[in-house]
């Protein structure tokens, strides 16, 4: 309380001055004055009352203003040398201080007059700073040394190398840079668990002096300023040196697809070795040169990171507003998964407010690409729709659309968790999908589910037109069990069976066996209708011409049917295998009957000139169908 007391006494004091302005004895006449209160303030005010005499202010500058012009005009940097460097600081924080302690009297023209000499002198010590700042950052970058990459043991585990890693399994490189642009890169990284340390530790303390007088000297902005253009140029380049392009969103939408693909796999790399390792390296820096002044951390902080974090965003916009076309749905993925792991990184590294525009902005993108994927799924179903139903598929094989969907959305399973997350807040927009035509579908069915079960719907009312093609029945069930097969193979031994589930598979299975009895029917039926002999009776006169016609009609049949379907296609050996047996347990059984009864008719003896198949010659001839163009249509990949 009494020093309370002491320090408003001597503000009482320095305000008496002030109003009674600066005269020869004015000193002795306060002292005077106060000294009858209490003597004891006499010593205090006396000290001062004197330094606060302006001619004290002015002597303090120009004793300031020769320490700190010899820095000034110095032709080397003043860091050269630690002791220089130490002293100019002190220079820079007394005249600092100088104006600060006086500014509150600036009423007074004198002193007005000596603190706009000491804002000038200031400035320029700040200029200097400024650029020894930046000499200093500049010449921590060339010193800086790949094995100082710190993962918390040591940095030897990792080789090093000054070429690029041409590996596309490899999960990332580490760049630095360096003079001559000789770059070291350590790589292979199998974790993300270290931070680079860009610039030696005491260059990083020396910064950090420089930082705290030019902030507190209000040059805050400007010390970010440089702080960030040296340190946004090591990004860029380093970025540059993992491979990745600055590219227009024009450039990118031109881009061949095949090398839109190579890009997307630098981009991925060089935008999980960012967030994981560059940013937060970048964060930690920033923090250690501005520690003690937050805002100026985070701007200066931001500003580093901004381009290059906008260059990576934009790149993946790109993609994502690019064309639909269903090939380019994996490399899609690949982004929106880069993106979606990484959104951890993005909220932990620019978690500070001047950042909070980049981590709104990494959000949309990610939901954009999540549109974009479902967009190309709604352009497979387009595709599926257009293919034309104009061109029939030789011998009823298996058609190039159901290999091409039925592998595309094996494929896209391989994702399936990334496929759910896409679709499970919205699927396609209103109206483009009747769900009302999906039969079956359980309302706790997953979006993803319902969508994989509308494509298959799709592609099955496409085979369906695509079979009307064919005039020979037979033939077009043939072709509906060709694919249906196909179909059903696939999705059992896939994400596809468990999405759509045991009871579609054991559905379309049986539309499987409906084919195979569609085809038996109207290929067969009528074959085997010239064996029966319900309405014949042995001991007839007729009887004998009646077998002998049935027998002549069943041998020309059986041979225009094998003839014209040794031509057609079954691509499934095991189906073509029960299809064959079907086929000759049904035929053998009416022949061998027929063969017997009419063998053992009238006119005994005389029949073989007519019998131009045993049973084993059957079985041979039936064994011979369905292996044209096995080769190519048959293909089952």
């Amino acid at each position: 309380m009494a020093e309370n007391g002491e320090e408003k006494l001597i503000a009482m004091a320095r305000h008496i001055a002030k109003t009674l302005g600066h005269t020869d004895t004015m000193t002795d006449d306060i002292l005077q004055i106060f000294s009858k209160f209490d003597g004891r303030l006499r010593e205090k005010l006396s000290e001062k009352l004197t330094d606060d005499d302006p001619r004290a202010f002015e002597q303090t500058l120009k004793s300031l203003d020769r320490q700190i012009s010899r820095y000034l005009s110095a032709d080397h940097p003043i860091w050269s040398d630690s002791s220089d460097a130490s002293t100019f600081l002190d220079a820079v924080d007394e005249l600092v201080s100088a104006i600060r302690d006086w500014t509150p009297m600036a009423g007074d023209k004198p002193v007005a007059a000596c603190l706009d000499r000491a804002d000038d002198l200031l400035q320029q010590s700040m200029f200097r700073l400024e650029d020894e700042f930046r000499t200093l950052m500049e010449r921590g970058g060339q010193s800086f040394d790949a094995n100082r990459l710190r993962n918390g043991e040591s940095a030897a585990n990792y080789a090093l190398d000054s070429e690029e890693d041409e590996d596309e399994d490899e999960v990332g490189e580490v760049i630095g840079g360096g003079a001559d642009h000789q770059i070291p890169v350590a790589h292979p990284v199998t974790d993300y668990d270290f931070v680079i340390d860009a610039l030696p530790s005491g260059t990083v303390n020396d910064l950090h002096e420089i930082a705290n007088r030019m902030v507190a000297a209000g040059y805050a902005k400007e010390c970010s300023h440089v702080y960030s253009s040296c340190r946004r140029e090591f990004l860029e380049e380093s970025l540059s040196r993992l491979g990745l392009q600055k590219l227009s969103s024009e450039e990118v939408q031109k881009m061949p697809w095949s090398d839109l693909e190579d890009e997307i796999d630098r981009w991925n790399k060089a935008t999980n070795v960012a967030l994981r390792i560059l940013f937060p390296s970048e964060r930690r820096l920033c923090d250690r040169v501005f520690f003690g002044f937050s805002s100026a951390a985070d701007l200066s902080f931001m500003e580093v990171c901004r381009g290059s974090t906008i260059q990576l965003l934009y790149f993946a916009d790109a993609v994502a507003i690019g064309s639909r076309a269903p090939e380019r749905l994996f490399k899609v993925l690949d982004v929106f998964e880069t993106i979606r792991d990484l959104m951890p990184e993005f909220e932990a590294v620019f978690s500070d407010q001047y950042c909070l525009f980049l981590r709104n902005e990494a959000f949309t993108i990610w939901k954009r690409l999540g549109e974009a994927i479902r967009g190309i799924f709604m352009e497979l179903e387009n595709l599926i729709r257009r293919d034309p139903a104009k061109v029939a598929v030789p011998g009823g094989g298996l058609h190039p659309i159901t290999r091409y969907v039925m592998n595309y959305l094996r494929a896209a399973c391989r994702s399936r968790q990334t496929l759910e997350q896409v679709f499970e807040d919205c699927m396609a927009p209103p109206g483009a999908v009747d769900y009302r035509k999906l039969d079956d579908r359980s309302l706790s069915s997953s979006s993803l589910s319902v969508q994989m079960a509308w494509i298959m719907e799709l592609l099955e009312s496409n085979l369906e037109s695509k079979s009307k093609i064919y005039r020979d029945p037979a033939l077009c069930s043939v072709f509906m069990m060709n694919n249906g097969r196909y179909i059903v193979q696939k999705v059992k031994d896939s994400e596809l069976g468990s999405l759509l589930g045991d009871d579609w598979t054991r559905k379309h299975a049986a539309k499987v066996r409906q084919y195979h009895v569609n085809y038996q029917r109207s290929s067969w039926s009528k074959l085997l209708g010239f064996l029966k002999l319900d309405n014949i009776t042995m001991a007839s006169s007729g009887a004998s011409k009646a077998m002998k016609d049935k027998i002549k009609f069943f041998n020309t049949c059986f041979d225009e049917i094998c003839k014209t379907q040794s031509t057609w296609v079954i691509f499934d050996e095991q189906l073509r295998e029960e299809l064959r047996i079907s086929i000759f347990r049904n035929l053998s059984a009416a022949y061998g009957n027929f063969l017997g009864r009419f063998q053992n008719g009238p006119d005994i003896g005389k029949h073989d000139k007519y019998i131009q198949y045993g049973v084993d010659d059957l079985e041979a001839r039936v064994n011979e169908l369905f292996e044209g163009g096995v080769g190519s249509a048959g293909s089952r990949k």
